[in-house]
């Protein structure tokens, strides 16, 4: 589905940009809200800042006047694994980014993987981790060093690295709080990438480079010691596979609009697909801008950008 270009700000109507939410990133969300939020006022769009919780339709149903469109920047469960976007199907009302489906898959970090490996695309070897009775189990087929990781979570919440038999149990109770499926996963000993999707076309590569075990919640949020490399050190070619990888990794789970796509290439040249993101953050330690700024697309236009993802037919 392509989205139509926008010319005026008063053809995308009263729009709402709807942040918050109940999920343990709802901090991160209210950043990313705020931020685009002032980049539609500035190119003079008729938005309004929605901080919603649990209940995130009624704040819509209840404005007058009636919102015409939403912008989504509610990270985590509620707002990015299809509940929201059910929702709005149901009233049908115009939203950014991808549709019921793709959210809900791409939020079920088990099930996004499920789908990969049915399409015959890397990512790296797992298992669930249903009981403590698994953890044995877990050693024994994926060795050590392995990542654990609540499946319906983002930002890396809840995620912890293991090397031995003890810190894997204390892994798994820790992502066990969150109340979802959790998983463990190979360790790849690599470079980390994340390619964005904007509109079906790929942005610039970003190479994450941090001294913490992994690109953990305080490194993409908090720490200056993080470092983000764009462009991104591989070759052209090199470059456009990854690009071509994470494009087949939106369209297997059926993203649309924009995307983030996490992914790691090892010390042998191989590519492993970790994630997708459907509602990437849009804080001032996020990637996705990074990307954009890179072709020369400024932040006010980006999100404008992704506001048209809301001009398409579902």
């Amino acid at each position: 589905m392509q989205s139509r270009r926008v010319e005026s700000a008063t053809d995308f109507g009263r729009v709402a940009v709807l942040m918050g939410g109940m999920a343990a990133e709802r901090e991160v969300s209210l950043k990313s809200g705020k931020a685009v939020l002032q980049a539609l006022l500035n190119r003079g769009v008729d938005a309004t800042g929605l901080d919603v919780g649990r209940d995130m339709v009624g704040p819509l149903l209840q404005a007058s006047p009636a919102f015409d469109r939403v912008f989504n920047i509610i990270h985590g469960r509620g707002g990015e694994d299809g509940v929201l976007q059910g929702a709005l199907e149901a009233l049908g009302m115009p939203y950014t980014g991808s549709g019921v489906l793709a959210s809900a898959l791409s939020m079920d970090k088990l099930r996004t993987k499920l789908c990969w490996m049915g399409a015959g695309l890397p990512t790296p070897r797992w298992m669930k981790l249903a009981g403590e009775a698994d953890l044995a189990v877990c050693e024994a087929t994926l060795g050590f060093p392995v990542i654990i990781k609540p499946a319906e979570e983002g930002s890396s919440i809840g995620m912890s690295r293991a090397e031995d038999s003890a810190e894997l149990r204390a892994a798994w109770r820790n992502a066990a709080m969150y109340n979802c499926d959790v998983f463990a996963e190979s360790w790849v000993v690599g470079r980390e990438y994340t390619a964005a999707v904007l509109a079906g076309a790929p942005l610039p590569l970003i190479r994450l480079e941090t001294p913490h075990a992994f690109y953990d919640f305080d490194a993409k949020y908090r720490a200056e010691t993080t470092r983000y490399h764009c462009p991104c050190g591989l070759s052209a070619t090199d470059e456009q596979r990854l690009q071509a990888l994470a494009g087949a990794a939106c369209d297997t789970v059926g993203v649309a609009g924009w995307a983030r796509v996490d992914l790691m290439v090892d010390e042998d040249g191989r590519p492993w697909l970790i994630e997708v993101n459907t509602v990437p953050g849009m804080t001032d330690h996020s990637l996705v801008p990074m990307a954009a700024r890179a072709t020369g697309i400024d932040f006010d236009e980006l999100v404008w950008r992704i506001l048209e993802t809301s001009c398409r037919e579902r």
